[in-house]
């Protein structure tokens, strides 16, 4: 138990699940129970929420990375698990209902390939000796035998490498044991790996499948001076070259005091991890482009409003569209506007023509998408469809917040003795004020 403590906070840090963070027994006459230390939640495709046991086996490492709480130079707690123990440790928890499956990653110990090896070994376990046919997540090791990784891939259900950092630069200056052909190396295995695989299947259905939840990754964010049209346009590369399912962001915590990271007293950039993950999904189910969102001159997020918001604002010229004739791909970009909706506007307008209490029943937020839209040739009644009026809809109450939070606010707020209204705020951004 006290390894689990020590392995399980150290793995906090991977952003790909969330902690529960409750530690509750069954009560008396009841069934199941909760304990805080390494429970996380995933989702399954078919939206269950599962629960996993999210640990490191170990929290030693020969690398020096000057973000990581597990860092070789980092004064702290060390612990590892033996395979056995963290095969028994996984059946265990599920015998007594606390989880579903596994996230597993692990601090390099010796060498990747020492390590891997040990990953493999606790994995075989699991799906042998103890029939164990849970979801497992596994972190590849970047350094590692292509032999290596393809052993532990026909074992995992998802695999993931970590990028890290956004860019080359920063990464020689704060992890510099890695580098960066380490971590695309295997992510490239991976890849072809999954695509073997699938085309294996065709051909026979026995044949052994390779990390069939696919691969993902993660980056850490505010830790260096990289934008967030750097991050953008790194993400879109690495969903086209990699195939990979997610990217995610993980604002940085400081955890370590240097000269080369933010200071440890630095809040966690959290409303801008929010803005990318927005951001995300624009380019992975609307069809935007990481150039669309932000270029060379805006190379970061507005605080105050979404990234779909932002760009139909500067694209005004686009907009109003008729909603019972505009293209599938072009009600994509409507603010208030989802996939589900528009889906169900295409599927509508076939049958008759659509007007706005029509688009509110099918699901279409009207606060953000009347400035946006016509239904038959007209606006929505009592509607002025300019920027400034569109503006000033578009900033919700809990953005706002979240942007006048001290770390978090526009520059243009420090203007001001009291805190602005959300009026003033959009008159500010549209120089009226």
């Amino acid at each position: 138990m006290e390894k689990l403590e020590i392995l399980s906070d150290a793995a906090k840090y991977d952003a790909a699940c969330t902690s529960s963070g409750v530690s509750r027994a069954a009560p008396r006459g009841g069934i199941g129970s909760c304990v805080t230390a390494g429970l996380c939640h995933s989702f399954a495709a078919d939206g269950r929420c599962i629960s996993l046991l999210k640990v490191l086996m170990t929290n030693a490492c020969i690398y020096d990375c000057k973000y990581c709480v597990n860092r070789r130079s980092n004064d702290t707690r060390r612990a590892a698990f033996s395979p056995r123990e963290l095969a028994q440790l996984t059946i265990q928890f599920y015998r007594r209902n606390y989880i579903e499956g596994l996230f597993l990653s692990s601090g390099i110990l010796k060498n990747p390939d020492y390590t891997c090896e040990r990953l493999i070994e606790t994995l075989s376990l699991l799906r042998g000796e103890y029939r164990f046919g849970g979801y497992i997540h596994v972190k590849a090791i970047p350094g590692a035998d292509d032999a290596l990784i393809r052993r532990l891939g026909l074992l995992a259900d998802r695999m993931s490498v970590n990028i890290e950092l956004p860019s080359h630069q920063s990464l020689e200056k704060l992890a510099p044991d890695k580098t960066k052909n380490s971590i695309l190396r295997p992510m490239g295995f991976i890849r072809s790996a999954i695509a073997e695989s699938s085309a294996e299947l065709v051909r026979y259905q026995s044949a052994p499948r390779f990390a069939p939840a696919g691969q993902s990754t993660q980056m850490i964010i505010g830790a260096t001076p990289d934008t967030d049209f750097q991050i953008l346009r790194l993400t879109q590369s690495l969903y086209r070259k990699y195939a990979l399912k997610r990217v995610f962001f993980s604002a940085y915590m400081p955890v370590q005091s240097d000269s080369l990271l933010p200071s440890i007293d630095t809040k966690p950039p959290l409303l801008r991890e929010h803005r990318l993950y927005q951001a995300d999904w624009l380019l992975r189910f609307y069809g935007f482009e990481a150039s669309e969102l932000l270029d060379e001159t805006h190379q970061s997020f507005n605080p105050l409003i979404d990234p779909k918001c932002n760009w139909a604002l500067n694209h005004m010229e686009q907009f109003p569209v008729e909603v019972n004739t505009a293209p599938y791909e072009l009600l994509l970009r409507v603010p208030g506007i989802g996939v589900k909706s528009a889906q169900r506007i295409v599927a509508a307008r076939r049958r008759t023509s659509l007007d706005f209490d029509g688009l509110r029943r099918i699901g279409v937020v009207l606060k953000r998408a009347q400035y946006f839209l016509l239904c038959k040739g007209r606006a929505a009644a009592g509607v002025k469809i300019t920027p400034d009026s569109a503006l000033r809809a578009l900033i919700s109450e809990r953005d706002y917040e979240l942007a006048a939070l001290p770390g978090d606010a526009p520059e243009q707020l420090s203007l001001f003795d009291r805190v602005p209204s959300r009026t003033e705020v959009a008159q500010c951004l549209t120089g009226q004020l």
